[in-house]
């Protein structure tokens, strides 16, 4: 063997310290990556995982103030956690004022009565039967959705399509009416894509009337049987932003007199209270007929949902999951409150 040659020996040695080394590695990257999220199939137990966060501050305070029994010092303390969840002063005043008269008549003596009163107060607060989308009396049913930047207003039309389409016995036609940020439109057009539906779009910088306008034509002509318009996402205090979804009304009226049949606001759950004046503001310009609350995963503050019903005197009429564009369903109050306090 030539001085400086490596012998057979060593590089085998070395192979094998390789090949431990990077198995070693696999080994560790492996053990770190996350399992994969398990998909909930069932709408309700999907919900209820949905309300995580919400149903575990709200239950676990609860629990923890019931564990020693009952009486009207309690019933006070529980003001606090319902606030924190965000059910709002009204409803947790009334729903107080309840348990406290429940109590001196003899009908609430322990935890599970309590949450059984909760349960009851809160689904009469929130109505009865869910909510359905207006329809149109003859196709197509126009649909605008609004709200602010980074409420999820795109993601939630796309998962609005979905559940429309679902089935594959209706055509939806959707408007890409945010012509200020060529971003939006690309990513309305990307999920028409996935969701195998058709788009009108304009240029960038485009009068978002003059687009309602073509896909107004375009549903009538081609048969559509709902027309979903994504409006910009405009801040609530841009009063000029905000004339501009009165026109986008106007020029579909046009076309078809009786629209827009529904008229859906996205709010964003993490937002809470500010979720409320959101509405407010856009109440002054639109015939706001149902919200979607979106990010309802994501939030701990779950009882905007009786506020927004008390408040604003308008329905949830579907609730955002996740991000996918399955992760949404119609909203149903006795499913909500079962998911909240159980």
């Amino acid at each position: 063997m030539q001085d400086g040659a490596v012998s057979p020996q060593t590089w085998l040695i070395a192979l094998v310290v390789v090949g431990v080394v990077v198995a070693a590695l696999a080994i560790l990257l492996l053990s770190r990556r996350k399992p994969a999220r398990q998909r909930i199939t069932d709408p309700h137990e999907a919900l209820r995982a949905a309300l995580g966060k919400t149903r575990g501050g709200l239950m676990d305070g609860l629990r923890r103030l019931l564990g020693g029994g009952l009486d009207e010092d309690i019933i006070d303390s529980l003001e606090e956690i319902l606030l924190r969840a965000d059910i709002g002063v009204t409803a947790t005043q009334r729903l107080i004022g309840g348990l406290k008269e429940g109590y001196r008549a003899g009908n609430l003596k322990d935890q599970a009565q309590v949450l059984e009163f909760l349960k009851t107060g809160l689904k009469e607060k929130l109505g009865g039967e869910a909510p359905k989308l207006r329809e149109a009396p003859k196709p197509p049913t126009v649909v605008i959705v609004a709200g602010v930047n980074g409420s999820g207003k795109t993601t939630s039309v796309a998962k609005l399509t979905h559940l429309l389409t679902r089935g594959g016995e209706k055509k939806v036609l959707l408007a890409a009416c945010d012509t200020f940020r060529a971003a939006a439109v690309e990513q309305l057009a990307t999920w028409a894509g996935r969701l195998g539906v058709d788009i009108v779009r304009g240029q960038t910088g485009a009068d978002p009337a003059a687009v309602a306008h073509d896909a107004c034509e375009k549903a009538l002509k081609q048969g559509y049987d709902y027309l979903v318009i994504d409006t910009a996402g405009r801040l609530h205090t841009d009063k000029n932003l905000m004339r501009e979804l009165e026109k986008i009304a106007r020029v579909g009226k046009k076309h078809i007199p009786d629209s827009p049949h529904e008229v859906l606001l996205v709010l964003d759950a993490t937002t809470g209270q500010n979720a409320v004046r959101q509405a407010k503001e856009f109440l002054e310009v639109l015939p706001v007929s149902g919200i979607i609350l979106a990010k309802l995963d994501g939030t701990a503050k779950g009882g905007i949902v009786v506020v927004i019903r008390e408040e604003l005197g308008i329905p949830v009429k579907f609730v955002g999951l996740g991000e996918q564009p399955t992760d949404m369903q119609p909203f149903d109050a006795g499913v909500f409150v079962d998911g909240l306090l159980s």
